[in-house]
């Protein structure tokens, strides 16, 4: 590194740039022994750059709280027809507990109506031969034997995701961000499929409005990576809008 030092004219800012040099002196808590200029320069990107990210976090966390208070409250109605039919259906439990797996790998309580009968998972092994995806990674097929009436009903809505709002509103979850993984597909992520958990998981998703359970696992991945190295609170915006005709319309759930 001592060949490529440069001594810098405190005067001529317009040559001052973020070198290697700059770069390991500031990371490494090495003294700074370059001009006032050249400090005030870096110091005022860094704190706008700390301004401009955490304001954006702050705003989009503000938007999640407000978001699923209000929706919670008005989707009570929906919430007690569907808790009464799915118990009247087969007198079983209304909810339907699963560990996901959230931000950097924390494991999240991830709540959904039940949709399907009760012994439903211990069914799954069975039905693997029939997986919809070609990736073992995840599980979707259609006409499931698994899936109650009602469960039909609410799974072909998304209604039964709804009880998600509550990790939106505890943070666990945010409006919009990769759809969270069970335990068991982590299990078998590669690394670049982790790239997924670098965010906050979210209630919908760029693939969920892009044709949800069609999309295969590697297609969900890279549109994942792809709403991650672009995201925005103008893009949450606009995924949360196509959320809508893709629930009425229901392609791909089941």
């Amino acid at each position: 590194m001592t060949e490529k030092k440069k001594d810098y004219d405190e005067h001529d800012v317009s040559r001052i740039d973020l070198t290697e040099e700059l770069y390991e002196k500031y990371v490494k808590g090495t003294t700074f022994t370059g001009s006032l200029r050249q400090k005030i320069r870096f110091f005022r990107k860094k704190y706008t750059w700390i301004l401009i990210v955490g304001g954006a976090k702050f705003l989009k966390r503000a938007i999640d709280i407000c978001a699923a208070l209000v929706l919670l409250v008005l989707l009570m109605p929906l919430f007690i027809f569907v808790v009464l039919s799915i118990k009247l259906t087969d007198g079983g439990p209304v909810m339907f507990f699963q560990k996901r797996v959230g931000l950097w790998g924390k494991e999240i309580n991830f709540p959904k109506f039940r949709s399907m009968v009760m012994n439903a998972e211990e069914l799954k092994l069975k039905l693997m031969a029939e997986n919809q995806h070609d990736s073992n990674k995840t599980f979707k097929m259609k006409k499931d034997p698994r899936v109650t009436w009602i469960g039909r009903f609410i799974r072909k809505l998304s209604i039964d995701e709804l009880p998600q709002l509550w990790c939106v509103l505890v943070g666990d979850m945010s409006l919009v961000g990769p759809r969270p993984p069970t335990v068991k597909e982590v299990a078998d992520y590669t690394l670049e499929d982790r790239r997924r958990l670098d965010v906050v998981p979210g209630l919908t998703c760029i693939w969920q409005v892009s044709g949800r359970a069609d999309i295969p696992f590697d297609q969900q991945v890279k549109l994942d990576v792809d709403y991650i190295n672009s995201q925005s609170l103008l893009f949450d915006f606009v995924i949360l809008l196509k959320t809508i005709p893709a629930v009425l319309l229901g392609k791909g759930a089941y």
